[in-house]
């Protein structure tokens, strides 16, 4: 599980599971096959307790979008807000005391939500096809919390789809100066370990639905030659939306953490995300 912040929706797994639901919903599936559907594909996180909750809010936001929130459902969510089982998750996961303030004021605004009836079901969307709004290779910079410049580098861009994937890796970069293109070239990849995260790479693939509101936070650097190729339907980075949170706030919260967590030791440099291995041994 990756928690970004006191939203309902600021963790990957809710991310996930509600853009599946919106997916198989567009692609013209009934809201209870769907629904049948997602519980059975993610077991997993349904029998983990620290991701559980996520799995169900993500459901019960999206059937009620539709008009066709469960019963069931409702009850889940409505037990878990009135027990605090979520605020006890978040304190297992070490969050502080004032996020878990914020996050019941969250919790209870959901729960109130869902008792409210929309005027009407969330139509489908014929689906459009997208270009990624970055290029492969483009080394992005944008300003951090403390004035540095931070930065990402683009390693795979998807088009002709749905949503205009990008493939992201963040880095370690925190400077006073502006990137250059050798900068990015030696840089490591922001590997985070801060709240719940467990030593992962910050490396996602991009869906730019809110991307309107970004690009004045972002300006492209230089280009790296990106040698691999990253398929989209085969590798086990997850997805993303939005920039600031993903990106920016995550290398944030990071180099925050390090003043008084020592820094992952696992090590990934952007280096081993974009040249092949040589096939050739030199002697």
């Amino acid at each position: 599980m990756g928690a970004w912040g006191a939203a309902i929706s600021s963790n990957d797994t809710y991310a996930d599971i509600y853009g599946e639901f919106f997916d198989l919903y567009n692609d013209g599936l009934d809201v209870d096959e769907i629904s049948k559907k997602l519980v059975l594909d993610n077991k997993e996180i349904i029998d983990d307790t620290d991701d559980s909750n996520n799995f169900w809010f993500a459901l019960a936001k999206a059937q009620w979008e539709c008009k066709q929130l469960d019963k069931s459902v409702f009850d889940r969510i409505k037990k878990i807000v009135e027990t605090g089982a979520d605020l006890e998750v978040c304190r297992q996961l070490e969050a502080d005391e004032k996020d878990i303030k914020k996050r019941k004021v969250v919790l209870d605004k959901f729960l109130a939500e869902l008792q409210t009836e929309r005027l009407k079901g969330k139509s489908r969307k014929k689906k459009i096809i997208r270009q990624p709004v970055f290029e492969k290779g483009d080394c992005l910079t944008f300003k951090l919390e403390n004035g540095n410049y931070g930065g990402a580098v683009i390693l795979e861009a998807i088009k002709d789809n749905e949503y205009g994937h990008n493939l992201i890796a963040t880095t370690r970069i925190n400077q006073s100066n502006k990137p250059t293109k050798k900068d990015f070239e030696d840089a490591e990849v922001l590997v985070m370990n801060f709240a719940s995260w467990d030593n992962k790479p910050n490396v996602k693939w991009y869906l730019p639905i809110r991307h309107k509101h970004i690009p004045h936070l972002i300006e492209t650097i230089d280009s790296l030659e990106v040698q691999k190729n990253y398929d989209i339907n085969s590798s086990m980075f997850g997805f993303v939306a939005d920039f600031d949170i993903n990106i920016i706030e995550a290398t944030d919260k990071q180099i925050k953490s390090e003043e008084t967590k020592p820094r992952s030791k696992t090590k990934q440099t952007i280096k081993e995300l974009i040249k092949n291995k040589s096939r050739w041994k030199l002697w």
